[in-house]
């Protein structure tokens, strides 16, 4: 029998690549994409299309109702999105608090009640410098939790975790993937800004990799 994985899939192209790995492992995939109302709520509906696509089970979740405990985040409140590099101390504002630690709990409950046995999650090594639920120690000791916290465990698995966006990038595009099908600028408009450090780092995988985006940009 094919094992059953849950995959958080934002709509971005971290999650978006993590989505056809687990696919390409063989795994029978459950999509799960949370609305904590992020002003890029774009992303929800690009991962909608890409699972009806694919023909994957997919849920949306609400969870927007938990920005009245978890407030002070660009991504959430009416705080101006900051510009620059994701390393720089300006993106600290795009934290939301405890946010991974939700996520994965929520995803954790699924896997347990679709007997599904890893919670696939794209964290990766760029985002270690501002994010704390992004580093290895945080998926290590929530890897711990969750094999315990019900009486089926289930594993963290972050196949990324020790690489950056650019060797995420090269191996979806080695996976032929069509990274049209994702959004990652933090701003939610028409077009991608390229200015915020979510675009900067895109950019630069796509640089790196000497391949073009096919988003458009403003």
């Amino acid at each position: 029998m094919t094992e059953k994985v849950v995959v958080i899939y934002s709509g971005g192209m971290d999650s978006y690549t993590v989505l056809n790995r687990a696919i390409k492992d063989g795994k029978a995939v459950y999509a799960l994409t949370f609305d904590y109302g992020q002003r890029h709520v774009k992303e929800v509906d690009v991962a909608k299309g890409v699972c009806e696509r694919l023909n994957i089970p997919h849920k949306v979740i609400d969870i927007s109702a938990i920005n009245e405990l978890l407030a002070g985040s660009s991504l959430t409140d009416s705080i101006d999105i900051p510009e620059g590099h994701y390393e720089e101390e300006s993106m600290k504002s795009t934290v939301v608090p405890n946010r991974n630690m939700i996520l994965l709990s929520l995803a954790v409950g699924y896997a347990v009640s679709v007997e599904a046995g890893q919670v696939y999650y794209g964290a990766h090594s760029g985002d270690h410098a501002i994010y704390p639920d992004c580093r290895p120690e945080f998926v290590l000791k929530m890897n711990d939790v969750c094999k315990i916290a019900n009486y089926e465990p289930v594993e963290i698995h972050s196949p990324y975790l020790h690489v950056s966006k650019t060797a995420i990038l090269t191996d979806g595009l080695k996976m032929g993937l069509d990274y049209s099908e994702t959004w990652t600028c933090y701003n939610g408009r028409e077009k991608a800004c390229g200015k915020c450090g979510a675009c900067q780092e895109r950019l630069e995988a796509f640089r790196d990799n000497n391949a073009i985006d096919p988003l458009s940009y403003e």
